[in-house]
């Protein structure tokens, strides 16, 4: 099953809880290439929270590629001359860049963007013909259809008793 040639980018909200579900490594099992982008990395490792050190050790003993984008390059440029710029959806920003850049390459990959927040749902999110976009409830019966996890459920159960409030959106809706 593995293909390359599919790149997985995660907005925060799942690598959250997945995280907080001690399942990391899930975003691997497909076989795709699993990659990061810099505002993201940056929005789930800022502060101390419960899951930020997991994140931040579970990137560090990947051999993951952590995109740059103008849009991290741009905000941190911001903070260095004592600005205090927004920070609402630069990481959904910074995907969507990666993933309109693909649509600029001769034989573009094809972009799956991994994402939690009802908003994006429903949001008029423009991507390239060969983008998708899918929650981590999705991904996660995905994976089970595929047998690659034993349960879906069991996952997001041990997300929410370790503190996650998971989102009950359902995308793509039954």
């Amino acid at each position: 099953m593995a293909d390359r040639s599919v790149i997985l980018l995660a907005d925060a909200g799942p690598l959250i809880t997945l995280a907080y579900a001690n399942a990391l490594d899930v975003l691997l099992l497909p076989g795709w290439s699993v990659q990061m982008v810099d505002m993201v990395l940056y929005e789930v490792t800022r502060h101390a929270t419960p899951t930020s050190q997991k994140i931040a050790q579970w990137v560090a003993q990947q051999p993951l590629v952590v995109r740059e984008t103008r849009v991290f390059q741009r905000y941190t440029q911001a903070l260095a001359t004592g600005a205090l710029p927004r920070k609402a959806n630069l990481g959904e920003l910074a995907v969507q860049e990666v993933m309109t850049d693909f649509a600029l390459i001769p034989e573009p990959p094809t972009g799956i963007f991994l994402f939690e927040d009802h908003k994006i749902a429903r949001a008029s999110f423009l991507l390239p013909e060969q983008c998708h976009k899918i929650s981590t409830r999705a991904f996660l019966q995905f994976l089970e259809q595929k047998g690659l996890v034993e349960s879906a459920a069991e996952i997001e159960r041990r997300a929410i008793q370790a503190g996650r409030a998971f989102s009950q959106l359902r995308f793509p809706p039954a």
